[in-house]
């Protein structure tokens, strides 16, 4: 959420924002019209109470017929105000309605775009792999290595559902817990958060509203024949859960900044992408998540400085897995509403015969932490909405496409790498399943 003196003053701006990002800029004009309307309606009614409590003191010293008639006006007073609370709360409604679909304008080094085929490559690293024998793709070495069962797991849930079996389900954890050790390692505090969340957590950072069709409703507050639910959703990342750990509180500034990494199940629904990525474990409905999120102080170096830390932790990742990869700054097509900053990281999938992605790294500034009214005390004594940011530090099974499909062998085999090796007991290699 933007500050509204901003938006009253930044108009161009925001509209400018609002196009760069694909947004409807015409809403920026609608906003500033309510909030207009709002303020006038707002103190029209804060002048007839307080006209109305100067009557009712006035009426205490009044006799007679003159008493009488300020009776009289105090009651058309209240019943004028009584008609003004449906207007009042339906501009109220619609004022933060409209807030909560304002775009936050990226930096000025952002490149324009409209989606991700116009991202800019800042960096590689790695040599990309060549084989000298026919490779298979992931599904093929899954199917093989009798790790990765597909067709029962559509089975039982249904398309973009997956089994993890033998070592594909230690791979997982593996590469899930090697991720965790090395950010507590470097002072990050591990969170196993809820998966499940209310509306407002959802609003709070910024998945609402706008993107209700990506995520899974577990209820709604009313059913058929009376039946009662749960109104919760299914996060797409422990960022929802951890992000809001703080919500609502004033913390003091000498907290900051606090390092936080999630670990969770995560559930998307994918809606729009029908007949896009398909085959095999790159676009699925679960998968599980280390997430790094951090909360630090509203200055735009410090969130700088902080973006570039947990982006080098996801790369470092990458380099310990001995995979190839490439950072791209995302343009702003294919930026989120809050996101002033963003870069991927896509890493090389030998079957897509390129780089596919597997991290993002986003930077919000105050965005999140005002629709969450998470704020911090500084050391003068001022009360400053704090700065987020977050970052995919790993993602499975979508990194096991690289990971597999980079490290096979000709006889079908797939090595472990060696930083993953003592999380599997020491086995160094999966190899291909004796079939009966």
């Amino acid at each position: 959420m933007l500050d509204i003196k901003f938006i009253r003053d930044k108009a161009d701006l925001l509209k400018k924002a609002a196009r760069d990002k694909n947004s409807n800029p015409a809403l920026v004009d609608e906003l500033i019209g309510v909030d207009r309307e709002l303020a006038q309606l707002r103190q029209k009614v804060e002048e007839g109470r307080a006209q109305q409590n100067q009557s009712a003191k006035d009426i205490a010293q009044l006799e007679g017929e003159a008493r009488q008639q300020a009776i009289d006006a105090t009651s058309s007073l209240k019943v004028e105000l009584k008609q003004q609370e449906p207007k009042l709360k339906e501009l109220e409604e619609k004022y933060l309605a409209l807030m909560l679909q304002m775009v936050q304008p990226a930096l000025a080094r952002v490149p324009l775009g409209k989606d991700d085929q116009d991202n800019v490559e800042i960096r590689k690293w790695g040599e990309v792999p060549s084989f000298d024998f026919e490779p298979k793709d992931h599904v093929q070495l899954g199917e093989d290595l009798d790790i990765i069962d597909i067709p029962r797991g559509t089975k039982i849930s249904g398309s973009r559902f997956y089994f993890l079996k033998n070592e594909g389900a230690l791979l997982e954890l593996a590469i899930l817990r090697y991720t965790l050790d090395k950010l507590v390692a470097k002072g990050f505090t591990p969170f196993i958060p809820p998966v499940l969340v209310r509306p407002e957590v959802m609003t709070g950072t910024g998945y609402f509203p706008g993107g209700e069709e990506q995520a899974y409703a577990v209820g709604v507050k009313s059913g058929p024949e009376g039946l009662q639910f749960d109104e919760l959703h299914l996060v797409g990342t422990s960022e929802v859960p951890v992000t809001s750990y703080h919500q609502g509180e004033i913390l003091d500034e000498a907290q900051l900044p606090l390092l936080y990494a999630g670990i969770s199940n995560c559930f998307r629904r994918e809606a729009g992408t029908y007949g896009k990525d398909t085959h095999g474990l790159y676009r699925i409905h679960q998968f599980q998540k280390v997430e790094q999120v951090v909360i630090c102080k509203n200055d735009p170096e410090e969130s700088a400085k902080m973006h570039q830390m947990i982006l080098g932790n996801a790369e470092e990742v990458l380099q310990d897995l001995q995979l190839p990869y490439r950072v791209v700054d995302v343009c702003s097509g294919d930026m989120g509403q809050g996101q002033i900053y963003k870069n991927d990281i896509e890493t090389w999938m030998p079957s897509r015969k390129g780089y596919g992605e597997t991290h993002s790294c986003s930077t919000f500034h105050e965005f999140q932490a005002r629709r969450l009214n998470l704020k911090y005390k500084a050391a003068d004594g001022k009360k400053h909405f704090c700065h987020t940011l977050n970052n995919t530090c790993i993602a499975s099974p979508r990194i096991l496409i690289p990971l597999l499909e980079v490290y096979q062998q000709k006889d079908g085999s797939v090595v472990i790498p060696l930083v993953l090796r003592p999380y599997m007991n020491g086995r160094e290699t999966i190899q291909v399943k004796k079939r009966g």
